[in-house]
């Protein structure tokens, strides 16, 4: 049987272009090169598509240095109109030359101007079949604030929060804030990684709190503390639609008073990620059930994580929804599903084999 070609897409502008490429190193690792010819290409910080190394190795994660997309690479460019599958290069001499037919891509990106909806919308103006969410559920999984739309219409319990659009007086929205109580977290709207997040148990720390928000996203959101337990759930779309893993526990320590950047990808030992085993059948069921209404709640397809708050009185509360969480070394998306006895390169297999089964235009 022929090999298709899969195009395993990393980088990008955002603040998590050096988590996306931990990301690609992880999955390029767990391709099955004897199903699949691996075309990887990286979006430069500065947005050009390069032709780059698919040697796993080359992606890791270096003395606590995170790899980055340099601008050597040949310029990569799309195909011309809707329906053609040949993806091209343009060389140092400046001569256009083929470098695939490609069968699917598997955007790995993080953050704005990638994991948003905005490469998706890219691949489906050429046809092109793509691994995870579409436009709109990568878009509504990006912005906390219609996330929590999305999940209240759903009938999910979700943490009450301000938002704050560029050129809002905060001042005028203070009432608001002091009645969501103390600490607070406040975070960018459209960023992961917990990039630009912080803790505030003092008002008098919120506008350098909404600053360092502000460095990553005009859009900020201030939202209530949850005391208790954050417990994360995988989703998976398989041919029987999608199933949630067995639910997995954070437990940050240290210096770190929350699962911060440094916490998730550069201490190691800050960090505890552990299944939460020790859960009783009925919540765990309800935290799995809640992860696939989540799921469905913003139309997400391919593969999710899912974080909620476990609080002390047993209440669960919907956190947020991530519809391309990392495959890093550190990253519990695969571990949860380890767990359960499915394999990274069986998880892999398992989403490009869903995206090359669905049909492409509106779904």
């Amino acid at each position: 049987m022929a090999k298709a070609t899969v195009v395993v897409l990393f980088g990008g502008r955002s603040s998590e272009h050096g988590v996306s490429c931990v990301t690609a190193g992880g999955v390029l690792a767990a391709i099955d090169r004897d199903r699949w010819d691996v075309i990887a290409v990286g979006i430069t910080e500065q947005g050009r598509w390069v032709h780059v190394s698919d040697d796993p190795a080359q992606w890791q994660i270096v003395d606590g240095a995170m790899p980055t997309i340099d601008e050597s690479g040949d310029t990569v460019l799309l195909p011309h109109h809707a329906g053609e599958k040949r993806w091209r290069v343009i060389a140092p001499d400046s001569k256009v030359r083929d470098l695939a037919d490609v069968d699917v891509v598997f955007p790995l990106l993080h953050g704005p101007w990638g994991e948003d909806g905005t490469v998706q919308g890219a691949l489906e103006l050429l046809d092109v079949r793509y691994v995870g969410s579409g436009v709109l559920a990568s878009a509504a999984g990006m912005d906390k604030q219609f996330m929590k739309a999305a999940f209240r219409d759903a009938g999910l319990p979700v943490t009450p929060d301000v938002t704050l659009l560029r050129g809002d007086d905060v001042a005028e929205r203070m009432d608001d804030v002091r009645a969501l109580g103390l600490p607070l977290f406040v975070k960018p709207a459209r960023a992961g990684s917990s990039m630009g997040i912080s803790k505030v148990t003092d008002l008098a720390n919120l506008p350098a709190a909404i600053a360092a928000a502000i460095e990553h996203d005009p859009k900020v959101l201030i939202e209530q503390s949850v005391a208790g337990r954050e417990i994360e759930t995988a989703v998976l779309e398989t041919p029987d639609g999608p199933v949630a893993s067995m639910p997995s526990e954070i437990i940050t320590g240290g210096d770190h008073e929350f699962y911060d950047f440094e916490a998730k990808y550069l201490d190691e030992d800050a960090v505890v990620l552990r299944m939460a085993d020790d859960l009783d059948a009925d919540t765990s069921a309800n935290v799995r059930d809640i992860a696939l209404r989540a799921f469905r709640a913003v139309g997400a397809e391919g593969l999710a994580r899912s974080d909620v708050f476990l609080a002390e009185d047993g209440t669960v509360t919907v956190n947020e929804i991530n519809t391309m969480p990392g495959f890093t070394p550190t990253s519990q998306y695969p571990r949860m599903w380890a767990a359960g006895g499915v394999g990274f390169e069986e998880l892999v297999a398992t989403m490009l084999a869903t995206a090359m089964a669905r049909p492409l235009g509106l779904r």
